[in-house]
């Protein structure tokens, strides 16, 4: 059985200007396929090889594939279903296979606008996938399909067509067991621009044990879920040793948030002697890093290099409103602990809602230069249509053109000013904030490691807004304040949303937060992310009352 997996060519200008990223989805997917007997299996990166329509149809055309399976995060969810309408004009046997956040919640209305997909991958892909695959292999599909777990599909009935979803499949408990394939990837072509080094996204933990309404990670991975970090740490010494990798970044959204592990992750990497081949990144919350002063320097140790922040807001009020439950002075204290222990940190501020006005955005810029971080992220709010924050916040989005849901293009409309006037002020920060760097800072920024590292990060933003990329402002035509009012961020007006389709869909950290919520514990919407007080608790310190 030959199967093509397809990374869709998606651009926004936003976290890859710091280099081309390896699609990891497709080790991962390949690594389960190899392991169920599967091996006529091709990958092409349509993103970092920048392939236009018909370089991709050139290639397909030479394809016999009888499944095409194609990824999807919101922002580049229609450049899938194109890929995927390509695969079926060329290959109309072909089985059309799209997975992907995207898809696992907002199946009815892609099905609806994407007919030629044949079939949706909901959740975590491994082990459903090679159900399809091995569903479509004997001959069974589509008889079987309603069999098949975990899947989303449009049929023909006496009464005409409807779309089905399958009951969900369990998820993967043993994580230990999933052995990717990196084989896949074209290695010389992930390069991070920092360190002008091979860069990887490994996996560690899935999932979240808290529920944050903005957040669509417990949602979509459903249970929390750690490996044997030894198990982690053999991956990323076969990404150094047979693909050069220097840099990596784990894929978790916060990989501290169990202490013993990742204390166990940061002893096995120096164990094994990694720090001096291997650097790497993460993104945590303040309040981790408040929890974890004494410990940051064994971090840096290991080799974290670059700690990305949740600080989010500036102003109290803000953060107040994401129910952030820290205050501006813990962020404070969070980015000095940091740099003490000779780690780049990065705070991300969020703005663009319907209140943000000259004033807040004024103070963030303000804050960033009294915290002292030594890289400052303005991301423009995105509402993702799956999480509970959109739903309450519904009336003030007016845009559904899911292609600009990027963080970067203003998606809300603030009240008190127009999107350009946001975009060319958030512009003006980042051009204020990194002169007074890199004039005042970076040069007398220690030395080593720590140096040369904020000089390369400072070569990519300086390559990116060179090239028109940064933030896409080539694309919306944005030259400096003398052009903010012909700035033009070509939405698709026509485009509608549907509801988010996810009451099959069970979470245990949604459940289990219903339950603390009813007892008093703890409210429903617990805000983890960047700030709260909320910790994991380990399963042996649970039992004698103390926590992670």
């Amino acid at each position: 059985m030959r199967i093509l997996l397809i990374h869709p060519n998606y651009h926004s200008g936003g976290a890859e200007i710091a280099g081309n990223w390896p699609p990891a989805w497709a080790a991962y997917l390949t690594g389960a396929l190899r392991s169920a007997g599967y091996s006529d299996i091709r990958f092409i990166d349509a993103m970092t090889n920048d392939l236009s329509e018909a370089d991709l149809r050139a290639i397909l055309a030479d394809e016999k594939p009888d499944v095409v399976g194609v990824t999807a995060i919101t922002p580049s969810i229609y450049k899938a279903e194109s890929v995927l309408r390509l695969v079926k004009d060329l290959h109309p046997d072909a089985v059309a296979v799209l997975g992907g956040v995207h898809g696992t919640f907002m199946y009815q209305q892609v099905l609806s606008e994407a007919p030629w997909i044949d079939v949706i991958v909901r959740g975590e892909g491994e082990e459903v996938l090679v159900d399809l695959i091995r569903t479509i292999d004997e001959g069974r599909w589509p008889a079987d399909r309603q069999a098949v777990k975990g899947i989303a599909f449009t049929e023909t009935g006496p009464d005409g067509k409807r779309i089905v979803a399958t009951q969900a499949a369990p998820t993967i408990k043993n994580l230990d067991a999933i052995t990717p394939d990196w084989s896949i990837l074209e290695w010389e072509k992930y390069k991070y621009i920092p360190l002008n080094a091979r860069v990887a996204i490994p996996s560690m933990a899935r999932g979240c044990p808290f529920t944050c309404s903005f957040c669509s990670q417990w949602k979509f991975w459903r249970d929390y879920r750690f490996p044997d970090p030894k198990k982690v740490v053999d991956e990323i010494e076969t990404l150094h040793d047979r693909y050069d990798v220097r840099f990596f970044i784990l894929a978790d959204e916060e990989p501290t948030i169990n202490k013993k592990k990742f204390i166990e992750f940061c002893h096995e990497l120096i164990a094994r002697g990694l720090p001096g081949k291997v650097l790497w990144g993460i993104n945590t919350r303040v309040t981790d890093i408040l929890r974890d002063e004494n410990i940051l320097p064994l971090y840096r140790k290991a080799g974290l290099i670059h700690v990305s922040l949740g600080t989010e807001a500036a102003a109290q009020m803000k953060l107040d409103r994401f129910n952030k439950e820290t205050r501006v002075a813990d962020n404070k204290k969070a980015i000095r602990l940091l740099r003490e222990a000779g780690i780049v940190v990065e705070a991300q501020f969020i703005v663009g809602l319907e209140n943000e006005t000259a004033e807040t955005l004024e103070e963030t810029y303000r804050m960033a230069l009294s915290w002292k971080p030594d890289l400052a992220n303005w991301a423009m709010y995105t509402p993702w249509p799956f999480t509970a924050l959109f739903q309450e916040l519904r009336d003030k989005v007016e845009i559904f053109d899911f292609e600009k849901y990027n963080f970067v293009t203003p998606i809300i409309k603030p009240e008190s000013m127009d999107r350009s006037e946001l975009l060319d002020r958030v512009m003006s920060n980042y051009r204020r904030f990194y002169m007074r760097k890199a004039l005042f800072s970076y040069p007398w920024s220690g030395t080593g490691q720590r140096r040369r590292y904020l000089f390369g990060c400072l070569k990519a933003f300086l390559k990116s807004g060179f090239e028109r990329k940064f933030y896409d402002l080539g694309k919306v035509g944005y030259w400096g304040p003398q052009s903010k009012k012909s700035v033009d961020f070509h939405f698709d007006r026509s485009r509608t949303t549907a509801p988010i389709q996810a009451d099959d869909w069970p979470s245990s950290a949604g459940r289990s937060g219903k339950t603390r919520a009813a007892k008093g514990t703890m409210r429903a919407s617990v805000k983890a992310c960047g700030g709260g007080t909320e910790q994991m608790e380990d399963a042996d310190e649970s039992r004698s009352g103390h926590r992670a």
